[in-house]
């Protein structure tokens, strides 16, 4: 047991040190590359010009033969779930070092784009998420270490070991021993090859058996690699095409998916409606009747609970968890949403042909979509642009959302369920709610972004919640709160009235949401373009680190959207240009 010990320690050890950023950024960089032979070079045309030879220096590129090898086996239509694997491990090769903030050629970058072009929605979600998983494994388990030649020989020993000594005190005397502590021995000893056999198990039909597998042509053509397929393909999103049962498909996603499948979303209205209540009324306000002065104890009984309870979430530092349990509402990834988000993201990429394009593209915070929106000349949206443009992103982030709520709220009865807006009317909803709880709560993540976020949320939600205490909304109250908000007359602009100490952003999207109103059900399918480029705008800023520590957790749709740009060349993580090329000396007669 002790052997045993020693070699799980050991791995652990050893796998903890390759996946700390230092060591992971280390085992991606290349041999030192000292290029052409620049002296030598010049000597020889130093020495042909003194004998005044007409001589000249011609450049010849290298031929790019790993991308057009790689074109030739892209493979056109549908991918089965071996290939899916075998694509995400040649990206997971190449793009890992966006965790670490590599650079790359913009020949990786024509090839993954050419791939995930000719790729559907659902097998490009597919890859990204094998892609994860082979993040997460190189970081967060032992995988790397135990996928090697060394690895095997030392975890067959370890389960060697612990067979042994269950062996060995199943053999030995134990008649000096009390029952209770052999039977203890006994469950341990079971237990521990029970564990080693699940990590066994793992290990087998993990994705790196899969890769590993391809090199041997006779495996790949065995039953093997059927039985591989079938344990694969129960690793599919639970949104994808599927005939099973609602039971079977809770069972499948509990043993066998891949990320969490779902998308939290936490709403500005509702948390300050729910919060209101700690505003309790005074006493000047109740008249002095028997049953009143029973409810006004209650409620400041009530109230000095709720801060006791408020002072003790504080100091434990527990307060984005309880309002996380409180006001996350959790949304099951749908289908549609990321076919939406995919193919507004592909529009850019071939927008994005050359790379200051795509930077620019990376850059805007929706002001590119409302610049596309208005060349089209399909409506006047430049009084949209200052709402993004002339403020900071967590400004407009808020802005927008709240702007989001008002007409969603105010037209919820009101737009047709079969029409076509109902999809871009949800989805607004779904993506207002998922930004939001980044900026929100998710502080960590959002920390490149977010600038003062934290503090006009809490100023814009202070003023929300005073201004539902006088008009006696209560805790369900959503669709008459955005009514009473939207009744509100703007003639004048906020700052006019108040200054700029306050950093409540609460009417101005209430007159941005009026802006909006003016353009009918166009106005949904434009707020659902604008925030996937809030999203996109998000996913490629935020640091690397906080998208690896969100793999370890579960997953977020952010991560997905920023491998995915990665993936399409959308960023600025693209600065070679070119690889050697070969310099010829010309002697010309």
């Amino acid at each position: 047991m002790f052997l045993g010990g020693i070699i799980k320690y050991t791995e652990r050890t050893r796998a903890l040190y390759l996946a700390s950023l230092n060591s992971f950024r280390e085992s991606l960089l290349p041999k030192p590359d000292p290029g052409p032979n620049y002296a030598k070079l010049m000597e020889e045309y130093s020495s042909k010009r003194e004998a005044r030879l007409p001589t000249r220096i011609q450049m010849t590129p290298e031929p790019d033969t790993e991308s057009k090898a790689f074109s030739k086996d892209v493979k056109e239509g549908k991918l089965k779930e071996i290939e899916i694997v075998t694509y995400a491990y040649h990206f997971f090769n190449i793009f890992r070092g966006l965790i670490v903030d590599s650079i790359f050629s913009f020949r990786e970058r024509n090839e993954s784009r050419e791939f995930f072009m000719r790729r559907s929605p659902r097998d490009a979600f597919r890859v990204l998420e094998v892609e994860l998983n082979f993040i997460y494994e190189a970081l967060y388990t032992k995988v790397i270490v135990v996928h090697t030649t060394k690895g095997y020989v030392f975890r067959f020993v370890s389960f060697a070991s612990t067979v042994s000594a269950l062996g060995l005190f199943f053999a030995a005397g134990k008649e000096d021993y009390q029952k209770f502590d052999v039977r203890v021995t006994y469950t341990l000893l079971f237990g521990a090859i029970v564990l080693d056999g699940i990590a066994l198990f793992m290990v087998v039909f993990s994705d790196w058996t899969v890769v590993g597998m391809q090199k041997y042509p006779i495996i790949r053509r065995s039953f093997v690699s059927k039985l591989f397929e079938r344990f694969l393909y129960q690793q599919r999103p639970n949104w994808s095409e599927s005939k099973e049962n609602w039971f079977k498909k809770k069972v499948r996603a509990a043993l066998f998916r891949r990320w969490s499948e779902s998308i939290l979303g936490y709403n500005f209205i509702t948390y300050c409606l729910r919060e209101r209540l700690e505003e309790f009324p005074n006493e000047g306000n109740i008249t002095h009747s028997f049953w009143k002065k029973i409810i006004l104890v209650y409620v400041k009984v009530l109230k000095y609970l709720n801060k006791g309870f408020d002072k003790i979430v504080n100091y434990l530092g527990a307060r984005s968890l309880i309002d996380e349990l409180r006001y996350a509402r959790r949304t099951r990834m749908r289908k549609d949403l990321w076919k939406f988000i995919f193919d507004e993201l592909r529009t850019k990429a071939i927008d994005a042909e050359d790379a200051e394009i795509a930077k620019r593209i990376c850059e805007a915070k929706g002001s590119y979509v409302l610049q596309e929106v208005i060349k089209s000349d399909k409506g006047d949206l430049r009084k949209l642009t200052p709402y993004i443009e002339e403020v900071t992103y967590d400004e407009s982030l808020l802005l927008w959302h709240i702007a989001t709520e008002l007409c969603y709220q105010d037209e919820a009865n009101k737009v047709d369920k079969n029409a076509e807006c109902r999809r871009y009317y949800e989805f607004c909803k779904v993506l207002s709610d998922y930004m939001l709880y980044l900026l929100a709560l998710q502080p960590t993540m959002m920390s490149a972004v977010a600038g003062i976020g934290q503090i006009r949320f809490r100023d814009t939600s202070e003023e929300a919640k005073k201004f539902f205490v006088r008009r006696g909304n209560g805790p369900r109250d959503e669709t008459p709160a955005c009514k009473n908000i939207l009744g509100v007359n703007t003639d004048v602009k906020p700052v006019t009235v108040k200054g700029d100490r306050s950093k409540s952003v609460l009417f101005d999207a209430c007159i941005l949401a009026k802006e909006l109103k003016e353009f009918e059900e166009e106005k949904w399918k434009i707020l659902s373009q604008v925030w996937v480029e809030m999203l996109s705008y998000a996913a490629s800023h935020c640091r690397p680190e906080s998208h690896a520590q969100q793999v370890s957790k579960g997953g977020e749709l952010i991560t997905f959207v920023w491998l995915l740009m990665a993936h399409f060349g959308l960023g600025d993580q693209f600065q070679i240009n070119e690889g050697h090329a070969r310099a010829k000396l010309i002697v010309e007669k």
